[in-house]
C-alpha cells in the first residue's frame, strides 16, 4: 500500500539536521505560510527588503510563493502574479488567465515542487544535509528548482537533465555549484533520465533521488499553494464561470492544481496539454519536441487521471513560431499595430515556451466548448521568454531575421487559426486506459507493484490524502524550526 510522508523515520538524523539549520540560520517555511505571506513573521520581511529574488540566501525560502512582488530585488509581497489576455490576441471570447512564474527564485515555480519534495525528507529525518546528497532529474527547470533549494538547504544538489536542454540551463546549474550530469536526448527523453537515477542507486550510496515524476510533495505543492492562488484569482471573476483549467503535463504536478479546483468547481474542466510531435495520452504516441519543459513517453506516477477531462496535443512548430512573435522586435511593432496595447505587448515576454503551448491549449479549449465572454480559463506560464534566448538566436540563424510580414502569418495561422483537432474529450475507459500506461514504466522499470497502481485508480480517498499531507508536514516543519 501507498505509504504517507507522516512520521519520524530517523531522530538521530532529524535533530543532527535541526543543529545543522539552526547554525545557518535556515528556517523552513510551512506551506500555509507560502500560501499566504501575511503569515510570514514580520522580522524576516524585514530582512528580504535587502535581500535579491535570486539571491543565495536561506530566507528565499519563504520567496517560493506565487505573491512576491515582481520586482528583482527586496520585493515583498502582493497579489498573486497573473496577466489576462485580450481577445484582439486570443480571438476568443473567453478570458484567458495566465499565472506568471517568473517572480519566483530562479525564474521558475518549480522551486515550489522541489521545496515539497525535499522538505518532508529533512523534517522525518530521512535525509541527512551532512552527507546526503540530492539529486534533481529533470527535463528543465525542477533540478534547477531543486539546486537552488538544496543550496539555501545547506544540501549538495545533483542535476540530471537531457544534453539538448537549453544552454541557459547549464550555465545556471555550473554557475550554482550543482554536480551536472547531461542524458542523451531532448525533452522526450525520460528513459534516459531514469536510467542514470538507476546507476546512481547502485554505485552512490550517499544520493537520494527525488524523481519529480513520483514524488507526491511535486503535486501536493501545487495543489496546496497554486490551486489556491488560482481561487483567490477566480474570487474577481466570480461574475463570470469558470470553464478550464489548462496545464501541461511534464511531471504532471502542476496539473494537481485542478484536483483542488475541482473541489471547490466540480464543473470545471481539467485540460491535459502535450507535445503533438510526442502524443503519449492522446495515442500513446512517441517522438521527439521542442517544448521545453514537459516529458513525456510516459505517465507519471503521480498524474490523477481520473481528474483529467480532456487531452489536447499541441504543434512545437505553432509554439516556436509564437516565441517569435511574442519576443522580436517585428513581432511586437505588429502586435502594436493591430491595436495591443505596447504595455500589455511588453508583458508577453513573462511567456516562455511550455506557457505559449498552454495559451494555445486554452485557445482550443474554449472553440471546443464553444465558450463566451461569460467563461474564463486559467493556465500559467512555469517560467519566462529570458530562459530561451538561445532558442531565438538559433531560429534566427536557422530562418533568417523576423520581419513584419512573418509576424501576420504567425498570428493568423498559430493563434487566430487554432483549431480544435488533436484533441480529445475523455470517457471514463480512456482515463483508465491512459492511467495503466503507468504500468509500463512504473511497474516494469522503477519496482512499483500492481497493487500500487491499482490503489491509485479504485482507492477514492487515496489522493485527497496524499496531496493534503502538507497540512501534516506543516505541523512537523513548525516542531523542526523549534528544535536547537
Amino acid at each position: 500500500m501507498i505509504e504517507l510522508i507522516d512520521k519520524i523515520k530517523n531522530k538521530e538524523v532529524l535533530l543532527k539536521a535541526a543543529k545543522i539549520f539552526k547554525e545557518k540560520g535556515i528556517i523552513l517555511p510551512t506551506f500555509a505560510q507560502l500560501k499566504n505571506p501575511d503569515l510570514i513573521p514580520g522580522e524576516i520581511k524585514d530582512k528580504l527588503k535587502n535581500i535579491g529574488l535570486w539571491d543565495l540566501h536561506p530566507l528565499n525560502l519563504f520567496r517560493i510563493t506565487w505573491k512576491n512582488e515582481p520586482k528583482e530585488s527586496g520585493g515583498l509581497y502582493g497579489g498573486v502574479n497573473y496577466i489576462e489576455l485580450p481577445k484582439s490576441l486570443t480571438g476568443i471570447d473567453a478570458k484567458v488567465i495566465v499565472l506568471i512564474g517568473k517572480w519566483f527564485p530562479t525564474g521558475a515555480h518549480k522551486v515550489g515542487a522541489a521545496y515539497g519534495c525535499l522538505v518532508p525528507r529533512i523534517i522525518t529525518g530521512d535525509f541527512d544535509p551532512s552527507y546526503n546528497k540530492a539529486v534533481w532529474p529533470s527535463t528543465g527547470n525542477y533540478c534547477r528548482g531543486g539546486a537552488f533549494d538544496s543550496y539555501l538547504m545547506g544540501c549538495t544538489a545533483v542535476a540530471i537533465l537531457p544534453e539538448e536542454m537549453s544552454r541557459e540551463r547549464f550555465n545556471w546549474l555550473e554557475e550554482i555549484g550543482a554536480e551536472v550530469i547531461a542524458t542523451p536526448g531532448c525533452e522526450s527523453n525520460v528513459k534516459e533520465i531514469y536510467d542514470k537515477c538507476w546507476d546512481i542507486r547502485r554505485t552512490r550510496k550517499d544520493c537520494i533521488i527525488f524523481n519529480q515524476f513520483d514524488e507526491f510533495g511535486n503535486p501536493a505543492w501545487h495543489y496546496q499553494i497554486t490551486g489556491s492562488a488560482i481561487e483567490e484569482i477566480l474570487q474577481s471573476y466570480k461574475a463570470q464561470h469558470f470553464a478550464a483549467y489548462i496545464s501541461n503535463t511534464g511531471s504532471a504536478g502542476t496539473i494537481a492544481a485542478g484536483d483542488y479546483l475541482k473541489t471547490i468547481y466540480p464543473n470545471v474542466k481539467v485540460v491535459a496539454s502535450e507535445a503533438l510531435q510526442c502524443p503519449t495520452m492522446l495515442l500513446n504516441g512517441f517522438g521527439g519536441h521542442r517544448i521545453e519543459g514537459i516529458g513525456d513517453k510516459h505517465i507519471p506516477w503521480v498524474h490523477n487521471i481520473r481528474n483529467t477531462d480532456v487531452v489536447t496535443a499541441i504543434d512545437d512548430e505553432d509554439c516556436m513560431r509564437l516565441f517569435r512573435l511574442f519576443n522580436e522586435d517585428k513581432g511586437k511593432k505588429f502586435l502594436a499595430n493591430e491595436g495591443l496595447d505596447k504595455n500589455f505587448v511588453d508583458k508577453l515576454e513573462l511567456i516562455g515556451i511550455s506557457g505559449i503551448a498552454n495559451i494555445i491549449s486554452a485557445i482550443k479549449t474554449a472553440k471546443y466548448y464553444e465558450l463566451t465572454s461569460d467563461d474564463v480559463i486559467v493556465t500559467l506560464a512555469t517560467d519566462a521568454a529570458n530562459m530561451y534566448t538561445s532558442r531565438l538566436k538559433e531560429l534566427t540563424d536557422e530562418r533568417g531575421e523576423y520581419s513584419e510580414m512573418q509576424a501576420g502569418k504567425d498570428f493568423e495561422r498559430c493563434l487566430l487559426g487554432t483549431e480544435t483537432s488533436n484533441m480529445k474529450e475523455l470517457t471514463y475507459t480512456e482515463r483508465k486506459a491512459i492511467h495503466n500506461l503507468k504500468y509500463f514504466t512504473w511497474v516494469e522499470q522503477q519496482e512499483r507493484t500492481v497493487e500500487d497502481l491499482n490503489q491509485l485508480w479504485y482507492d477514492r480517498n487515496i489522493w485527497h490524502s496524499l496531496f493534503n499531507q502538507p497540512l501534516k508536514w506543516d505541523e512537523m516543519i513548525e516542531e523542526f524550526n523549534k528544535l536547537k
